[in-house]
């Protein structure tokens, strides 16, 4: 795969690898705790496109690097070169993780926020290590949610609980994650990785098209009101982006400082 944009002489920001039937697509950004560009999510896109569309790919298997998941969005890069339409890279990945018909798996290890949560509702098996975080602090940034996480969450864990990850976005253990069904289950620290690859190896062994076959029914009749509720969410993000709140916490984050909301209505 040839990755535009990407520095010549630097470290793939998005590995792939493809071995035993298994695409790995790994976050490699680690001097950012693999916080996600422009260029990232286009690369993970078209990582999980051509996996998708490969033969010689039977399951998917997204992970960051031993220290972190992903920190979520790069608000510098969000400062300077916001989204500004649906089709922008950001809405592309998240297409394109939300309708992918091969199973994909998570190895979670350290943080994974924002995003780094909301992309695992489209993930079919989460494994996290012991010293993983958790956190959805989109209104803490001034923003809404993503991913179709305002209709998934609520419908996986209930109005009240949904609404507490969500409103007051507070970070959560890898035990809470289990306990609320966010993930299956949680690994010994520094052994999600290998252990998400040998549940990989299991499916690859499976007969691909039952599995994709039973993927697509287990979504069939959530896939539509997803694509939905991510349209309006990413219409209702590209507002909030431009928001006087969001302009205050993203300055309050750069200035290292706690954001003062209490002019706002």
């Amino acid at each position: 795969m040839g990755w535009e944009n990407q520095p010549l002489n630097e470290a793939p920001l998005i590995t792939t690898e493809t071995a035993e039937g298994i695409c790995r697509l790994g976050m490699n950004r680690p001097e950012k705790k693999n916080a996600l560009s422009a260029i990232m999510y286009a690369q993970l896109a078209e990582g999980l496109k051509h996996a998708d569309q490969d033969p010689a790919v039977r399951v998917i298997l997204i992970h960051g690097t031993p220290e972190c998941f992903t920190a979520g969005n790069d608000l510098k890069d969000f400062r300077d070169s916001p989204p500004t339409e649906g089709n922008s890279t950001v809405f592309q990945f998240l297409e394109t993780i939300s309708t992918a018909v091969k199973p994909i798996a998570a190895a979670v290890n350290g943080p994974a926020i924002g995003i780094g949560t909301s992309m695992l509702l489209h993930c079919d098996l989460v494994y996290a290590g012991e010293n993983s975080t958790f956190q959805l602090p989109f209104v803490n940034l001034g923003l809404c949610p993503e991913a179709g996480s305002s209709y998934l969450l609520p419908l996986f864990l209930g109005h009240q609980r949904a609404a507490e990850l969500l409103l007051l976005g507070k970070p959560f253990s890898a035990a809470k994650a289990f306990e609320l069904g966010l993930v299956n289950q949680v690994i010994p620290d520094g052994d999600a990785l290998p252990a998400a690859l040998e549940v990989c190896r299991e499916v690859a062994a499976l007969p691909p098209a039952a599995l994709r076959e039973t993927k697509q029914l287990i979504k069939q009749h959530t896939a539509p009101v997803v694509a939905d509720a991510m349209r309006h969410e990413g219409q209702a993000f590209l507002n909030r982006l431009k928001s006087p709140e969001a302009q205050e916490a993203f300055a309050a984050f750069f200035e290292r400082r706690p954001p003062d909301f209490s002019a706002f209505q």
